[in-house]
């Protein structure tokens, strides 16, 4: 049973999921007709998160059990498994919708090594050669790369006219915390040796993005590297435990979250870590001496008092 309340989302929402998982079940087909991935029981494997996620959120609803009664939910092969046919879904989505939307051929994407990790430039006309913002991608520290966030990169270099350097870290469930925090530091680092000042940095990211840009932050305080000029949160997660209200109470509003099936993600990524460890949720953080931070998020969104919450305790 879904988790979603689709009677409570706008109607132009509605036609934008529905087109989406249009897509996404093609994506899906696709990825059975390869002769190794025949032997993949898709309906059971969606069935079983289907039943995870509804035993995850009555968890955190009657606050009965925790979350991390879950974690041995799927083996650690399931979960590879599961991530291997999620990332060809995405892939398969945005590749079809760069289909119909292609970025514009004035625009130079280019792969690079930013000191052992793989990242690319995204260089709009009229950026600045000497500005730059760099950013870390969504998915749940499972799925997504630079190439599934350029209609957003992109649209954000136009506006700033800064050049993007987008991170393609590595992912979990292979590589678990803190193998994401550490590609994401290492970049930074890399920009400076490549003559970029700090002040003229901005480190931004969304969603598990936006947690890497504040523990990026807190990191590189923590080493004494100087910091960037300021950094955006969009809709980051900063608390990894179970103390959030609104990751249930918004269940049901939140399109993108909500039937995604988030309880195996968590232990993906932290393969036995403490969640309160302040790297992986900044809420825990000490947060002086870091730069400005903007925060932006939904009041619909589960991850909504993640915002809230942090934006309180960096004011106080």
């Amino acid at each position: 049973m879904p988790i979603l309340d689709r009677s409570k989302i706008r109607p132009e929402v509605l036609k934008s999921i529905d087109e989406s998982q249009k897509i996404r079940l093609k994506g899906a087909l696709e990825y059975l007709k390869f002769e190794e991935n025949k032997g993949f029981n898709l309906q059971a494997y969606m069935q079983k998160i289907a039943e995870g996620n509804k035993k995850f959120f009555q968890i955190l609803s009657n606050k009965e059990g925790h979350i991390e009664d879950l974690y041995g939910y799927f083996t650690d092969e399931e979960m590879w498994i599961l991530a291997k046919f999620f990332r060809f879904v995405v892939d398969y989505y945005i590749k079809t919708e760069l289909e119909k939307y292609p970025i514009s051929e004035d625009v130079k994407i280019i792969e690079i090594n930013a000191g052992g990790v793989p990242a690319e430039w995204q260089i709009v006309p009229g950026a600045v050669d000497d500005k730059v913002i760099l950013y870390f991608h969504g998915g749940g520290f499972v799925l997504m790369s630079p190439k599934t966030n350029r209609a957003l990169t992109i649209e954000i270099a136009q506006l700033t006219k800064m050049r993007v350097l987008s991170v393609d870290y590595r992912l979990a469930p292979e590589h678990p915390f803190p193998a994401q925090l550490e590609d994401c530091v290492t970049a930074y680092k890399w920009l400076l040796t490549q003559g970029f000042k700090a002040e003229n940095i901005v480190i931004a990211g969304d969603s598990a993005g936006g947690n890497l840009t504040l523990t990026s932050l807190i990191k590189l305080r923590d080493e004494g590297i100087p910091l960037p000029a300021g950094a955006v949160a969009l809709s980051p997660a900063t608390d990894y435990t179970d103390k959030s209200e609104t990751f249930y109470k918004n269940a049901k509003i939140d399109p993108i979250l909500g039937d995604v099936g988030v309880f195996w993600w968590l232990p993906a990524f932290l393969a036995g870590e403490d969640p309160e460890n302040p790297l992986i949720s900044p809420l825990y953080a000490d947060l002086r001496g870091l730069p400005p931070i903007l925060l932006q998020v939904s009041t619909s969104e589960m991850l909504y008092d993640h915002s809230t919450r942090f934006a309180d305790r960096a004011k106080t």
